[in-house]
């Protein structure tokens, strides 16, 4: 089975396009892109995965069947706020609550409809499935 970051790829490659290029044309930040490709984010927003299905030419389901489904932690929704706002706060060695190993740690630059910055913070863990992704 293909992963995500395969899979979008694959596609990508296969219209001829760079990184660069479907981000233009998903009017996502390249950044963006470029976590999903690598392996960072393995779950996304329904408005990434539609824009992203619809300039790849595939159906949302698709993508959405290679997605990690990290809606069922054993963590706290209160241990996740508190490691939000230390990820925010630019804490370092952070531990995942469910296993212990490191916490690969990043903020996530958005703007908004009226150019308003967003700052999300994004984890994941190095050992177990545990991400923040929203």
């Amino acid at each position: 089975m293909k992963t995500l970051a395969q899979f979008i790829q694959k596609k990508r490659n296969e219209l001829g396009l760079s990184a660069k290029g479907l981000a233009m044309q998903c009017n996502i930040p390249l950044s963006v892109i470029e976590d999903i490709e690598a392996g960072k984010d393995l779950f996304m927003s329904v408005t990434t995965r539609q824009s992203l299905s619809k300039v790849l030419r595939c159906n949302p389901q698709e993508i959405k069947e290679l997605e990690k489904d990290y809606t069922i932690n054993s963590v706290s929704e209160e241990v996740i706020e508190s490691l939000k706002e230390l990820i925010l706060n630019g804490s370092g060695g952070l531990k995942c609550p469910q296993c212990g190993a490191a916490l690969v740690t990043r903020i996530q630059k958005l703007y908004d409809l009226e150019d308003n910055l967003m700052l999300r913070p994004k984890a994941h863990c190095t050992k177990c499935s545990f991400q923040i992704h929203s």
